[in-house]
């Protein structure tokens, strides 16, 4: 097969699903399509029901949601059924189930990952009145939340990472091959075969041993083998990370409109809870903010908050425009706009779109203000991106002592201290001044489960930069407040970032990050570390966040026609999904 230029995980999915409603040519007609609770995530996530419905689709249910079958639906339905479910011996159960009393006129089956022969076979022998028209494998094991950004929702891996490098236990064992079944579908769907190699994370047993079978997967498999359409280029190098070599990241305030959202409010299968804010309409209670059916989200979901403000006056201004209204005077806080959008009901109607985002930058705006959050957060900036052990020690206790800073920030704050000053002797101090500040003793101890799982001993090197250079410990950033939260409050790169900046300098070091053995040949006499790749496609274990995906789309933007960067993961956290798997590492 050949690769296509660009990698892209939404067009991969939207494809795959085009194809499968129309049973890949085979299934004209009406039909109703039938998933399982992880496809249905898939599907949902490029796709609205409304604009799958347009297609021949008569209903989307879920094959394991007996509610919503018919019980006087008779068995010789005229209708036809796409069935598209994970791999697995439950999803296979649910069609032999199926099978076994059909009530469909024929059925076109279609796997996200690879089918083992054993379940090919079970699903055979079910299927007595001869009712399944086909079966293939279509490779999307995987939920696109940008195009660039990929997830396999998967809970409960900081634990699995952990565990790694001896004996799984059932319960990782079950995650650890839903991870590298969701790595394989990447792979197959983004139509890559990782010519440029394979490195891993030293420091992570966990994703050598996934980077390790990924590697067998596709020396034994053929299915994994794309020919390149440049036969110039370098190809793809997969790296695969763990999340303990970053534990900061996912403890930082955020000011990104897509990353902000999931920090403050949670953004889950593209979904948003606003129920419980104050003066949310009803219709507002429960939002989505996807980008493949939200322009505006598309367009402004990586923008920082203040550039954010001044794309939602716009929206409102033209609104205005639309409705005769050209008084804009009035729209200058976010008061102003919501105050606005209650006047003119016939504009909410028209635009639920512009009311959503009104009502979702002022329940942020009111979250930032109540929280006293451009204050904690620009500690939080210090702490990561800074070497300044007196004031930092100094703020951190005003911190904890103040009745303004909220007791979960006062957690991470704890925390971030903990993880930089480790070995400065103090954390015991820490402890007690944040149990005095009215932080919870469970939420305390939450400083050496963090120490265990990514302190100095546990992650690999990189996380404050070069230990070796005085002037880079010691010099504060002198990026200051021009428009607020544009600079003070982004100082932080992930350590991701550093990563790939290593890889298309030729530098990355193989001590920190190995190759596996023969998953790239060179030429003779050139470093396999030199190899430049032509694009890179990055997992990692224990998941990713919104802030790194800001930042491989922003590097995307910068380097379009030269070197492209997919980020792939086992979930996308914010600070409160983070800290509650960190508990179940202990």
């Amino acid at each position: 097969m050949d690769t296509d230029d660009t990698m892209d995980g939404i067009h991969a999915i939207r494809t795959y699903i085009d194809r499968m409603v129309e049973g890949d040519g085979k299934c004209k007609g009406m039909k109703v399509l039938l998933l399982d609770a992880s496809t249905t995530q898939i599907v949902s996530a490029v796709y609205s029901q409304t604009e799958i419905l347009k297609n021949e689709v008569y209903l989307v249910s879920r094959l394991d949601d007996t509610s919503k079958q018919q019980p006087n639906q008779k068995s010789s339905s005229h209708l036809k059924a796409v069935c598209f479910v994970r791999p697995t011996e439950t999803s296979v159960g649910l069609l032999v189930r199926e099978l076994k009393e059909p009530r469909f006129a024929e059925y076109h089956f279609f796997f996200s990952g690879i089918l083992t022969q054993g379940l090919l076979r079970l699903l055979a022998e079910s299927d007595s009145t001869e009712r399944v028209k086909q079966v293939q494998e279509f490779y999307g094991d995987f939920v696109p939340i940008n195009e660039d950004l990929l997830t396999l929702q998967c809970r409960n891996t900081l634990a699995m990472s952990v565990a790694a490098g001896t004996s799984w236990a059932p319960q990782y064992a079950h995650l650890y091959e839903r991870n590298l079944r969701g790595l394989q579908g990447m792979l197959l769907s983004l139509k890559r075969q990782p010519l440029a190699g394979i490195r891993y994370a030293a420091s992570s047993a966990c994703a050598e041993e996934l980077a390790r079978d990924i590697h067998d997967s596709i020396s034994t498999d053929e299915i994994f083998h794309f020919r390149k359409k440049n036969r110039n280029s370098s190809g793809t190098l997969l790296l695969v990370l763990d999340r303990r070599d970053d534990p900061v990241t996912p403890l930082l305030s955020q000011w990104t409109y897509q990353a902000m959202v999931h920090e403050l409010l949670g953004l889950n299968n593209h979904r948003v809870i606003l129920k419980g804010a104050p003066n949310i309409a009803k219709d507002l209670e429960e939002v989505v903010l996807s980008s493949t059916q939200d322009d505006f989200f598309r367009l402004n979901r990586h923008k920082n908050f203040g550039e954010l403000g001044e794309e939602i006056q716009k929206l409102l201004m033209d609104y205005q425009k639309q409705t005769a209204q050209h008084n804009t005077s009035n729209l200058n806080t976010i008061e102003d706009m919501q105050a606005f959008m209650d006047k003119f009901p016939e504009l909410r109607s028209r635009s639920h779109t512009v009311s959503k985002h009104v009502a979702i930058m002022g329940e942020l705006a009111r979250l930032v203000e109540v929280c006293s959050l451009m204050d904690v957060s620009q500690f939080e900036q210090e702490l990561a991106c800074a070497d300044d052990h007196t004031a930092h020690w100094r703020e951190l206790m005003e911190k904890l002592e103040s009745s303004d800073v909220k007791i979960p920030d006062k957690l991470r704050l704890g925390l971030l201290y903990a993880l930089r000053y480790e070995t400065s002797g103090n954390l015991n101090m820490v402890q007690q001044a944040m149990k005095k500040g009215g932080v919870p003793p469970d939420m305390v101890n939450l400083i050496s489960v963090m120490l265990r799982y990514g302190g100095t001993k546990s992650r690999g090197p990189g996380l404050y930069g070069d230990q070796h250079n005085i002037m880079s410990k010691m010099t504060k950033s002198f990026m200051t407040s021009v428009q607020g939260v544009q600079n003070v409050y982004a100082q932080h790169v992930p350590l991701v970032m550093e990563t790939i900046q290593s890889v298309i300098k030729g530098k990355l070091r193989r001590d920190t990050h190995p190759f596996v053995p023969g998953s790239i040949k060179c030429p003779p006499n050139v470093p396999s570390e030199t190899v430049i790749p032509s694009d890179i496609i990055i997992f990692m274990v224990g998941g990713v966040t919104y802030e790194e995906g800001t930042k491989i789309s922003e590097f995307n933007q910068a380097n379009k026609g030269k070197i492209q960067v997919i980020l792939g993961g086992s979930t996308v956290h914010n600070s409160t999904s983070f800290l509650e798997e960190l508990r179940m590492t202990k």
